[in-house]
């Protein structure tokens, strides 16, 4: 059973979503740090200039209600949450685009590098004169 499990682990695939999951947790921290330092205080800066509040989620604060005291609805915070969400998503959108991107450009280099040059007029007429030259013999 412990063979099994060692030959399990080795496997290609395990090892592949275990580096995945380290990178893809590593990711995360990149986009979480943009657009927790950046865009979501942008966004705040633009919203507490046209509203006059201090912050983002004060701006919002006016959609909560209290029916009764003690109970709060705060619609405010869900909206806060899906802007957040919808900034998260455009940004690993840029990111994943721009690094596909990166990735079709050096592709393409590479490509163009490994390409044979495509064979001109001279090189087919000595292809047919090389074939006549056997059929005569």
């Amino acid at each position: 059973m412990l063979k099994e499990f060692k030959e399990f682990m080795m496997k290609g695939d395990v090892l592949n979503m275990a580096v995945g999951i380290v990178i893809g947790g590593a990711f995360t921290a990149i986009v979480k740090n943009v657009v927790d330092g950046l865009i979501t205080p942008l966004v705040g800066l633009v919203v507490s200039l046209i509203t006059g509040t201090k912050d983002f989620e004060g701006a919002l604060s006016v959609l909560d209600w209290t029916p009764v005291k003690g109970v709060t609805f705060q619609f405010s915070l869900v909206i806060s949450a899906i802007i957040t969400f919808i900034i998260t998503g455009f940004v690993l959108f840029t990111i994943v685009k721009a690094a596909n991107k990166a990735k079709s450009a050096r592709k393409k280099e590479k490509e163009e590098v490994v390409a044979d040059p495509a064979p001109t007029a001279e090189d087919y007429l000595a292809e047919i004169r090389d074939l006549l030259k056997e059929q005569a013999k």
